[in-house]
């Protein structure tokens, strides 16, 4: 690395025809410059130039190290140019596993407004509850829902989202409306298999009140819990904005209203910390959004 700087350092000099001159550009002083010359000369074994008070010319060497080398360093600027560039406008196909249910309802119109933001950007989606494997599947990042199982990937929290309690109006006429979380017990309870554990959590202020659902269903869908929860099936505890429509259209509504349950975490799963910067800025993009 010392040696590829000092290759970039002769071949200013060269352009300058001056060791003032490209010292002042480099920024560094006149003598730490014709050190790390005499220094590279020194690693390559030959002069590459004659230097006098007045004037430096190239030696033979000198004028065919620097053709060689010229096309090096202005090979290695144009890629920082381009790299940079990317960071401000990324390009590439961006692969990504999703959530199905929290991708139609919470991501699509975050995409769309991403995509329209990084034209240079296309996409390449699989829908899918399954935790994928980051390190033999072609995928860039998964958006996942609840802690994640591997420990070896890096997760990135982009956001939480509160839940609470819903059932049809025609459900809580045949069953009663519970007056504290406890009576869950003796509801059908439309219970998620993905939950980190086997209990849901409700909070009212400082209270908290652990209740094992009980149901005949089990399931790896939120969005077949609100279906079912629609079609009077049972009690589901959802997030609000994934059951706003069906709320202002009075197809749910919202059981103990005083009780909130755990919020559960979104993740951005990628194989590594180190990220290229189209996947860097889908995750900032829906940090920021999701907030």
């Amino acid at each position: 690395m010392v040696l590829l700087n000092d290759i970039a350092l002769f071949v200013e000099v060269v352009k300058t025809r001056s060791f003032r001159g490209a010292a002042e550009a480099l920024g560094m002083p006149n003598s730490t410059l014709s050190r790390r010359i005499s220094l590279l000369e020194k690693e390559i074994g030959l002069r590459l130039m004659h230097r006098t008070t007045r004037k430096m010319e190239l030696t033979e060497a000198g004028l065919i190290y620097y053709d060689r080398c010229r096309r090096i360093v202005d090979e290695a600027r144009l890629a920082h140019e381009q790299l940079g560039q990317m960071l401000v406008q990324p390009t590439g196909l961006l692969r990504a596993s999703l959530s199905v249910d929290f991708a139609s309802v919470f991501l699509a119109p975050i995409i769309a407004e991403f995509s329209a933001n990084y034209p240079g950007i296309s996409f390449e989606f699989d829908y899918t509850p399954r935790q994928v494997n980051l390190i033999s599947e072609p995928f860039d990042v998964a958006i996942r829902l609840g802690e994640p199982a591997d420990s070896s990937l890096i997760a990135r929290k982009i956001a939480r989202l509160p839940r609470y309690l819903y059932a049809s109006p025609e459900y809580i006429r045949n069953h009663g409306q519970p007056a504290h979380p406890d009576e869950l017990i003796v509801h059908e309870c439309l219970r998620m298999s993905t939950d980190s554990s086997s209990y849901w959590e409700l909070f009212r202020g400082q209270e908290c009140v652990k209740i094992t659902p009980q149901g005949k269903f089990l399931m790896n869908s939120v969005g077949m819990i609100k279906r079912f929860a629609a079609m009077n099936l049972g009690v589901g505890l959802l997030s609000a904005e994934l059951v706003r429509e069906e709320v202002k259209n009075g197809e749910l509504v919202q059981m103990l209203p005083e009780w909130q349950a755990s919020a559960v975490s979104v993740y951005a799963i990628t194989e590594t910390r180190l990220l290229p910067a189209k996947t860097q800025c889908f995750i900032d993009f829906l940090r920021e959004k999701l907030s």
